[in-house]
């Protein structure tokens, strides 16, 4: 979750709430059971017992490929693939700054200059300073080397997928088109990638042109195409209204001083939730910046003592961090994905990628570029309203005040939608004069949205004129 000044959590439920905006807090206080069934605890950083992610981490959940690459369905008779095209989020990354740890820490030494530390809160001092020391090295909001790891690796699954394409591009001496938002961390993945395609296939390294950054592409939510975007994030009443409903309630307060508990005794606890360190912050600041914390320490694993992991899980329950892990992504729900059923503001800015790939994919068809692929890397930011605009799985059911955002009865979960290093691929696939399509989201073969028609039942080829059609797009007849 992010701290915003503007929204920062508070006891007890708002004043003067409407009652579609009460019942969205008592249907969200009934949240936690059902969280609670996506455990936070792991037998390895950052991962349940299963080796999936769980929801807590939301979208700082590292990246794992969605299909085993043996199951991939075979192109129809005779289609050759002939054009590939992604989007990937940059990968895992050090924290944006060291807020989080700033404010414990200034908790934990008051707290420590009082004996008031369990035992585990005695190693957890030390241990967030050694977290923020690694970040620092790492330079705060880069990646991590996990992160360079997760691009390199999705660039090798790439080249492995379409060898025929790859040996084709390279043969023909087709152009490999790679573009960034411009930000460090994008820039950083889009470079990773293309050294590890090279090192997967040194035949493609004459081919790939220098990175180009395109903000209005791939950062469009700070571009002009956002400023309406960025009116309802300042401003809009419903929002500001909704997400205060969803967070501002006894099940926060509760959440907050179980966390509290495990690093702090609870005489110190109670003096937190009572206002002694307001200037600090509330016992829910002082919580949500440990569930934070713990929410990036698997990016950072291997920059973690020998490589073992932080264990960050030992000071937050399974049941807290599951129910910070919803907060942060309701937030993200209402900001950047389906939100409101009666508004398309968090997605329709997303039309330009969208539309970006169908005129790659078409321009292939139509003969009017060589581009063997074109590689884009963006944000979260991007691609989750991407997602929402595509109506991809976990993307389809925006909510109404009435039918609030829970995990209950909405499937939207940031760390499957947009975990870090997430993607979109759509690889082309030409007979003669027909072009099909196949899209892969987090490496996995995934249909297009409802009302698109493949070429056979359960195929996930579609032909590229049916996908004009069923996204509503028009081209000159040949």
């Amino acid at each position: 979750m992010k701290r915003r000044p503007t929204r920062r959590l508070s006891l007890g439920l708002a004043p003067g709430l409407t009652p579609a905006l009460a019942l969205c807090a008592l249907l969200s206080g009934a949240l936690p059971a059902h969280a609670a069934s996506h455990p936070a605890g792991s037998s390895a950083e950052g991962r349940n017992s299963s080796g999936r992610y769980s929801d807590s981490y939301g979208t700082k959940a590292s990246y794992e490929p969605g299909q085993n690459p043996r199951t991939y369905q075979a192109a129809p008779r005779g289609f050759e693939p002939v054009f590939t095209e992604n989007v990937s989020r940059h990968g895992s990354r050090a924290a944006t700054d060291s807020e989080d740890g700033d404010l414990v820490l200034k908790l934990w030494d008051r707290a420590a200059s009082e004996g008031q530390l369990t035992g585990a809160g005695k190693e957890f001092g030390p241990q967030v300073r050694q977290l923020l020391d690694a970040m620092a090295k790492v330079g705060y909001g880069n990646l991590s080397g996990r992160g360079r790891q997760e691009i390199q690796d999705t660039a090798v699954r790439m080249e492995k997928r379409l060898p025929g394409l790859f040996a084709h591009i390279a043969k023909d001496g087709e152009p490999i088109d790679v573009v960034s938002s411009g930000q460090g961390r994008a820039v950083d993945s889009a470079g990773e990638f293309a050294t590890a395609l090279t090192e997967a296939d040194p035949a493609l390294k004459p081919l790939i042109g220098p990175a180009r950054a395109d903000k209005d592409l791939l950062y469009f939510h700070k571009a002009a195409g956002g400023a309406a975007y960025r009116d309802y994030i300042d401003n809009d009443k419903r929002l500001a209204d909704t997400l205060k409903s969803v967070t501002d309630q006894p099940a926060t307060h509760r959440a907050a001083v179980n966390v509290l508990k495990k690093i702090f005794k609870p005489a110190f606890v109670a003096r937190i939730s009572a206002g002694e360190f307001s200037d600090i912050g509330s016992d829910v600041d002082a919580a949500e910046a440990v569930y934070n914390l713990y929410g990036i320490a698997p990016a950072m694993s291997e920059e973690s003592p020998g490589g073992r992991g932080w264990h960050m899980e030992r000071y937050i329950a399974p049941r807290d961090a599951a129910w910070f892990g919803y907060l942060s992504d309701a937030e993200d729900f209402y900001e950047k994905g389906p939100g409101f059923a009666d508004s398309d503001i968090t997605y329709k800015m997303a039309g330009v990628l969208l539309d970006d790939f169908f005129k790659k994919a078409e321009a292939r068809r139509d003969g009017t570029s060589d581009l063997g692929a074109e590689l884009r890397f963006t944000h979260a930011e991007e691609i989750i309203p991407l997602a929402a605009l595509m109506r991809l799985p976990g993307s389809t059911k925006p909510v109404t005040a009435q039918r609030p955002y829970t995990y209950a009865d909405n499937p939207w979960r940031g760390a499957s939608v947009a975990p870090m290093a997430a993607n979109i691929q759509w690889d082309v696939f030409r007979k003669g004069h027909t072009y099909l399509v196949r899209m892969l989201y987090n490496e996995k073969e995934t249909a297009f949205k409802q009302g698109c028609r493949p070429v056979a039942k359960g195929s996930a080829f579609y032909e590229l004129n049916e996908l004009e059609r069923c996204f509503g797009r028009t081209h000159p007849t040949s």
